[in-house]
């Protein structure tokens, strides 16, 4: 369905707090100060696995200035959303389960990077030299980094029962999917390919460092911390404490990025509750940008081997996957790896092996597992489509997942996201029939990828409150993390209560004085805040109808927590990515020289801030696919390029031009049709990246990141 203009929604609008972030009078976490706070630094693991035989903290006590030093000899607390038991987040019910639950300070020790003591001082200085004077008694374990080496039989055992990670029954099987007949695929099949592709460990490197401050009021714990979610962060932390949830209030008014790693707890929110208990005093933790680095977690890396089944008219009939995720000692996140349900072929058996190793836990991190796996399964088919000779974007349009009669769409662009993007960029003038065939040392190419994304629609609320003086104040539990949630609900709100958005203020941010919401994670905020926003507002528009407006000290409020569906549809946002590589065959060097995002994500509701979610989404999906990895010492177990200039963020000067188009459409759901737009961007960037690479050079390049080295090894 076609969209219908609208007053408020659909136009170029600024952030409702862009003056207070512009002029630095937003108020971040490590901003706030209180009386009497305190300092907080945390001494972490140099060993990758290791018993810890003894703690002596007996000289950082005895430093003056300090006030309370914390370790697992003092404080056993289960940090929940570190990790999962039985593939589900810790809670009572699972208690007892598995002993695969990660703690605040744990030990044995499974990573360089663990936190295992935490000094609160009067001042910084005091607590850096403090965490200097702990000594560490470690019985220092066998390690393992790769995830292959780690299934081996005399592998060393990070869990006693193995390092495969347990599945939702509390099983150690792998993550998998079955459709058709596998075996009848690859008999229908006239040609059959083979092949490997892996993906790297990259870092979500927000710019804000980590930090948490904490107080309590009696029995109640007032924290401060850069989180994606309100709700969810009270929720895990009450969990962890023991206490109820209203004994948490949660405040988080402004961040410095998300990107999907900060949605509920971190074990340092603990830390600083604990250390705030013990000092009868506020206390702020903060991290270093390496511990940001050492600390947190990152996207995970994969291995992932393809068997697919061909047509000689390019009909893939069977895929078959077998891949391992490494992630780390503790199963924060699932550890799956999608993007072979973007095609239509009738015949598909995915088995997924997430893998504990003895590196950096790994989490979300923006789609988090979908450019990995689109890069995999994308690469494969972009490498068959020559093979077979067909040009790529035919034998996406041929491969594509279509709607059927079992499984219908809200809405359905992805042909002509492909479509029109290939005609905007120009694909039959840019992409190279013969790959490599460019004379000179610089050498260009074309590749594409195309992807579809879910756009859920979930419970989440919303109050909105009207005074005499015709002010309307909106409530709701969002945090925003980069994509403007708190501009798009007053928004909503705006269009639907049908006045200026000059007449709606917000508050935000804050568990006691707004209503739940589901986290700033998985694009939800829009399609469900937004919802909740959207009903209470017609709510109100209602009440105002019947009653009037509110005089004197009178006021009017409407709340709704609505629970949609979308009656067994799909629901999914659809893109397509095309771009343009020059490579010099002489230095390995690979720039992008054109970039074209063809996107549907239903009704834009602000275009300005969603063009942008595009392009960010984007520079990250180039750099996951030409720089970024951490890398390890495979002799100590260390990181060894911990920190932006080591793992190669892109700056300006490699960031390239990105044309971002949108096809509107409205499928009747989500605020006036709004779908997801926030993790979209990144999903097929390193696949078509990576296609152009192959298009250039005539090299198939298999292994993330594709840095200069790799491509001259190549090009020899």
């Amino acid at each position: 369905m076609a969209v219908e203009p609208l007053n408020t929604v659909g136009h170029d609008i600024p952030r409702v707090d862009a003056y207070e972030r512009v002029t630095g009078r937003a108020t971040y976490t490590r901003d706030i100060k209180l009386p009497g706070m305190l300092y907080a630094r945390l001494l972490r693991s140099d060993v990758p696995h290791a018993h810890i035989r003894s703690i002596d903290t007996s000289k950082a006590e005895a430093l003056p200035g300090v006030r309370a030093v914390i370790t697992h000899e003092t404080h056993q607390l289960i940090y929940g959303s570190g990790s999962i038991s039985g593939g589900r987040q810790y809670n009572d019910s699972v208690k007892d389960i598995t002993k695969r639950l990660r703690h605040m300070f744990s030990n044995p020790v499974r990573f360089v990077g663990q936190p295992v003591a935490a000094v609160a001082a009067v001042n910084r200085h005091v607590a850096e030299e403090a965490i200097q004077l702990i000594e560490i008694d470690y019985e220092e374990l066998p390690f393992v980094l790769d995830p292959e080496e780690a299934l081996e039989s005399e592998a060393p055992a990070i869990w006693p029962d193995g390092n495969m990670a347990h599945d939702s029954q509390n099983r150690q099987e792998p993550i998998g999917s079955q459709l058709g007949d596998i075996e009848v695929g690859f008999q229908e099949a006239e040609q059959i390919f083979e092949d490997r592709y892996t993906t790297a460990f990259v870092q979500d490197a927000q710019m804000e460092p980590r930090s948490a401050l904490a107080h309590w009021e009696g029995d109640k714990l007032i924290l401060h911390t850069p989180t994606q979610g309100v709700s969810n962060c009270r929720h895990d932390n009450a969990r962890d404490l023991g206490i109820d949830d209203h004994q948490i209030q949660v405040i988080c008014k402004y961040m410095g990025g998300g990107f999907g790693d900060k949605n509920g707890s971190y074990y340092f929110d603990l830390i600083a509750a604990m250390l705030s208990k013990e000092t009868n005093a506020p206390v702020m933790v903060e991290l270093s940008r390496k511990d940001d680095w050492l600390g947190t977690h990152g996207r995970w890396h994969t291995v992932q081997d393809y068997k697919v089944g061909v047509r000689n008219d390019g009909t893939v009939t069977a895929i078959q996957m077998n891949a391992l995720s490494g992630m780390g000692p503790y199963l924060r996140r699932s550890g799956n790896i999608g993007g072979i349900d973007v095609y239509g072929c009738p015949n598909i058996d995915r088995k997924i092996y997430p893998v504990h190793t003895n590196r950096m836990v790994s989490g979300n991190f923006r789609a988090p597992q979908y450019p990995q796996g689109y890069f995999g399964i994308q690469s494969m088919m972009d490498d068959i489509s020559y093979k077979v000779g067909i040009d790529p974007v035919e034998f996406a349009l041929k491969n594509m997942r279509r709607p059927t009669e079992d499984e219908p769409f809200t809405t359905y662009t992805l042909d002509q996201c492909i479509e029109q993007g290939a005609e905007k960029f120009g694909w039959q003038n840019r992409w190279r029939p013969e790959p490599g065939s460019d004379s000179g040392t610089i050498k260009r190419g074309a590749g594409m990828g195309f992807m579809m994304f879910g756009s859920t629609i979930s419970p989440s609320s919303a109050i909105i409150r009207v005074d005499s003086g015709g002010r309307y104040t909106l409530f709701v539990g969002v945090t925003d993390i980069g994509p403007g949630a708190k501009t798009t609900m007053s928004l909503i709100a705006a269009e639907a209560l049908g006045v200026g958005l000059s007449e709606v203020d917000i508050v935000w941010g804050d568990t006691d004085r707004c209503p739940y919401s589901i986290g700033e994670s998985g694009s939800r905020t829009t399609t469900s805040t937004g919802n909740a926003v959207m009903q209470a507002a017609l709510d109100l528009k209602a009440q105002i109808a019947a009653k009037g407006m509110p005089v004197g000290e009178g006021v009017l409020i409407a709340s709704a927590t609505p629970n949609p569906s979308s009656d067994g549809r799909r629901r999914m946002c659809f893109g397509a990515h095309f771009v343009e590589v020059e490579v010099d065959t002489e230095l390995g060097h690979i720039g992008v020289s054109k970039y074209v995002a063809f996107h549907e994500s239903g009704r834009i509701l602000n275009p300005l801030p969603a063009r942008d979610q595009i392009r960010g989404a984007v520079q990250q999906g180039i750099g996951q696919a030409l720089h970024e990895e951490l890398l390890y010492d495979v002799r100590s177990g260390h990181p060894l390029n911990a920190g932006y200039y080591g793992a190669r963020h892109l700056t300006h000067v490699d960031a390239p031009e990105i044309e971002v188009t949108f096809i509107e459409t409205d499928d009747g759901l989500g605020p006036f049709g709004a779908k997801t737009v926030g993790e979209s961007g990144i999903i097929i960037a390193p696949a078509a990246v990576a296609n152009a690479i192959f298009n250039a050079t005539g090299r198939r390049m298999k292994d993330l990141p594709i840095t200069r080295d790799k491509m001259l090894g190549a090009l020899v």
